[in-house]
């Protein structure tokens, strides 16, 4: 056992366990609020379940219209810089969600907090891609993936603790201290370094988008994501206020429902990536989908049948393997994404890549969201059948992969 356990170990450098210890701080502050934001916008300020989503949605749409640019800035100026600034932005826009009253400051907040993760992500991925050898990537993704699931487990707990809509107050609390956790991340960076630029007059100077959009195989795994995205991620962040509204789970609830989902990453993530080791990449993320498909099955079954603390405890168990299927994905696709990035196109590359996650959040909410209006129940099997089309097509995808990158380094 204490062989299997040191097995385990990612054998990571220390900036890259820093910038992860920077992510953990900021996910504990994303799991006070994110769980909560429908349930506040609807429940707190009044504003319908489509407007809600559209809320959620501009989010996505502003990280959307900006991508591009930030892909040749983390290509010009470096990851880190770029991330602070994008850090900036996130305490700006989610800081100012106690200010809203009316369905447009909201739209506004989204926007700032769309632009900021526009820069977060590709920002992030490009300094934890250049930090980290090739063989490792794999390790470096999941225990990103680690650290972010904890944080916002443990964020989802103390926020199912603060919440309450007979208070509209504790959402005050819950988006300040949000907003304080991305400030905490911008100091840590000045602990890591940046990794080295490619030489101005050579590697950089001919890099353009144009070049990304020529990968064919890059861009069959970018709109597999955004099927990912918004058939699986979207519709969990909308699980708590199907919860609440169609079953009676209470906010505390909703709260150890997402912790129940970050502990089993935590337990199972650096197992799930150590079994990857060797293994075909295309058919594990199949599998995740096929993970994501039942439990919407176990989601649509609780909130037909049970009500309360039973269907807080069947959807407990979704989140259970919800969860076991998010392991697969850092250590599959995030490396992937970073392995088929040439060094002086990694900017854009994890651009373009954020840029389906943000599709995927505007659609998946959107139409999750009217969805949930109409017919709440519709929404679970509708999802799990675009996870099982997302899954076929990562298999067919795979006989495209060039043959080095088939497999998980081991």
């Amino acid at each position: 056992m204490r062989r299997y356990l040191r097995s385990l170990d990612p054998r990571l450098s220390r900036p890259v366990w820093i910038l992860s210890l920077g992510g953990l701080a900021n996910a504990v502050g994303n799991g006070l609020a994110f769980p909560f934001l429908v349930i506040y916008l609807h429940n707190v300020r009044g504003f319908s379940l489509g407007t809600a989503g559209l809320v959620l949605a501009t989010t996505g749409a502003a990280s959307l219209l900006a991508g591009p640019a930030v892909g040749v800035v983390v290509d010009r100026i470096g990851g880190r810089a770029t991330l602070a600034a994008a850090l900036v932005l996130l305490a700006v826009g989610y800081g100012s969600y106690p200010l809203i009253h009316e369905p447009w400051h909201a739209f506004l907040a989204s926007a700032v907090a769309g632009l900021g993760n526009a820069g977060f992500w590709p920002s992030q991925s490009a300094l934890l891609a250049g930090l980290t050898p090739p063989a490792r990537r794999h390790a470096a993704f999941a225990l990103q993936r680690v650290t972010r699931n904890l944080g916002i487990g443990l964020g989802g707990v103390l926020g199912g603790l603060i919440a309450t809509t007979a208070n509209p107050t504790s959402f005050t609390v819950l988006f300040l201290l949000d907003a304080a956790t991305f400030l905490v991340f911008v100091v840590m960076l000045v602990l890591v370094p940046e990794p080295e630029l490619p030489d101005e007059d050579g590697a950089l100077a001919p890099g353009r988008y144009a070049d990304v959009l020529r990968h064919r195989v890059f861009l069959g795994l970018v709109v597999l994501n955004v099927l990912f995205v918004s058939a699986g991620y979207a519709q969990f962040e909308l699980l708590p206020v199907f919860a609440k509204n169609e079953a009676g789970v209470t906010e505390a609830g909703i709260g150890v429902i997402f912790f129940v989902n970050t502990l089993v990453i935590v337990l199972a993530q650096f197992p799930v990536a150590k079994e990857l080791e060797g293994r075909r990449r295309m058919p594990a993320l199949a599998l995740m989908c096929a993970l994501w498909a039942a439990a919407w099955v176990v989601v649509f079954l609780g909130g037909l049948w049970l009500e309360a603390l039973a269907a807080a405890t069947a959807f407990g168990l979704a989140a259970v393997v919800f969860g076991l299927g998010e392991c697969f994905q850092g250590p599959v696709q995030g490396a992937l994404v970073a392995d088929l990035a040439p060094p002086r196109l990694r900017g854009r590359y994890m651009a373009v890549s954020t840029i389906s996650w943000d599709v995927g959040f505007i659609v998946g909410p959107a139409i999750g969201g009217f969805v949930l209006a109409a017919e709440p129940l519709a929404l679970w099997p509708l999802a799990g059948a675009v996870c099982l089309l997302a899954g076929a097509g990562a298999v067919v995808l795979e006989r495209d992969l060039p043959n080095r990158l088939r497999l998980t380094p081991a």
